[in-house]
């Protein structure tokens, strides 16, 4: 109990700084974002590869959040507030870049060319290499904006590098030039059923769809989707696939979620549960970590993905209480936290959103940690290398 009050209450306190680190700066106060680049600081890139409504927005404040620092962002605000219109999310340590930007046409343009913002000829690949390149070169850029509120191509904004570029989008991994300047690269995999499961949930239930128009939306979106997306996963070093439970095959809101992690990436180690390299299931404690019907378990598994060798980590179910996940994250190694109940206490900081109680949730802020560490790792070689450079000059 003396620990689930005081994760709790770092949890509380972590949330509340939260919800105001993501208001633009200029309802802040005049706290100035420090930006820039360290001498000779190369940026890393991180990828991250998902169709629409995929959960790539929950996924992005889960890894903005585990960086910590000052947080502004979105950094329009729309044009009903007198701001502008931007996809980008910027902190002190890194910036999201919305691969949206670079679609080739607007709105109107695509009903001309009959295309989907799906498919590939509608990107535009040059300028996304070029930016990212300049980027992790340390240069600004001048990056175009797709305008989501009414469909148009708005004016660029000037991008600044950070110590951390994300892309993320349609496409991120669909042109080998660009896939070679990323460092570290996701894909979130929803499985068919749960997409129209959350589909028939936000277009039916919330906005008053019929089942025939978003089944006739999900059939017209699918060949694209097959040709153009799906065919990037292969690329991924840490893949979240999201299925539907196999505790209750009458369940249809109950998710089994894998964490599908590529060994022999540099900089990067598989968090494993209880013993690495095995094969293993496990059905916590219900007086540990109580579960609503269908129950919950967890496994760890050795498989080939793409003829890669990866390590698999799931969760299936859900759990009825956060602040009990400290007793599986007790038992999950290589995780990258820097202290007992910084799992728990991420995912209490962002109770309200999507997955939080669920694999999407854990797996999401194992990948966040992990790249994290991987941003350390990164840094430290970068001043270590500089430190000799120094030396042998003097």
């Amino acid at each position: 109990m003396k620990l689930s009050i005081t994760v709790g209450a770092i949890a509380v306190a972590t949330a509340s700084a939260f919800s105001t680190a993501f208001m633009p700066s200029g309802l802040r106060g005049n706290s100035a974002l420090q930006m820039a680049l360290a001498p000779g600081q190369t940026p890393i890139v991180i990828g991250l590869a998902a169709d629409s409504g995929c959960g790539k927005s929950t996924f992005m404040r889960r890894v903005t959040s585990t960086f910590g620092g000052d947080v502004c962002g979105p950094l329009g605000g729309g044009f009903a507030n007198g701001g502008w219109e931007t996809n980008t999310l910027v902190s002190d340590i890194a910036t999201v870049i919305c691969l949206d930007d670079y679609h080739l046409n607007d709105r109107n343009g695509r009903k001309v060319s009959g295309l989907t913002a799906l498919n590939t000829a509608e990107q535009k690949f040059d300028l996304m290499y070029e930016h990212v390149k300049a980027l992790k070169e340390g240069k600004t850029v001048m990056k175009p904006i797709y305008n989501h509120v009414n469909g148009t191509l708005d004016a660029p904004e000037e991008i600044e590098p950070t110590p951390v570029i994300i892309i993320e989008g349609l496409h991120p991994f669909h042109d080998e030039r660009v896939r070679d300047l990323i460092d570290f690269s996701l894909y979130l995999d929803i499985s068919p059923d749960v997409k129209l499961n959350w589909k028939i949930q936000r277009d039916m239930e919330e906005r008053g769809h019929s089942l025939e128009s978003i089944m006739a939306s999900i059939e017209a979106r699918k060949p694209d989707f097959d040709a153009f997306i799906e065919p990037q996963k292969k690329y991924a070093d840490y893949v979240i696939e999201v299925l539907p439970t196999d505790l209750d095959k009458e369940d249809k809101k109950t998710l089994k979620v894998r964490a599908i992690q590529k060994k022999g990436v540099p900089d990067f180690s598989p968090a494993y549960l209880f013993d690495e390299g095995s094969e293993i299931e496990w059905t916590p404690s219900a007086d540990k970590l109580s579960s609503p019907p269908p129950g919950i378990k967890l496994a760890y598994r050795q498989e080939k993905y793409f003829g890669n060798d990866v390590a698999v980590l799931e969760m299936d179910g859900n759990f009825d209480n956060i602040q009990e996940l400290v007793y599986v994250e007790s038992n999950i190694g290589n995780s990258n936290s820097r202290f007992y109940g910084e799992i728990t206490q991420a995912m209490l900081s962002l109770a309200d959103s999507p997955g939080s109680n669920n694999g999407t949730g854990l797996m999401q802020t194992l990948a966040a940690f992990a790249i994290r560490e991987l941003y350390n790792k990164k840094t430290a070689a970068a001043k270590l290398a500089a430190n000799k450079e120094t030396a042998v000059a003097a």
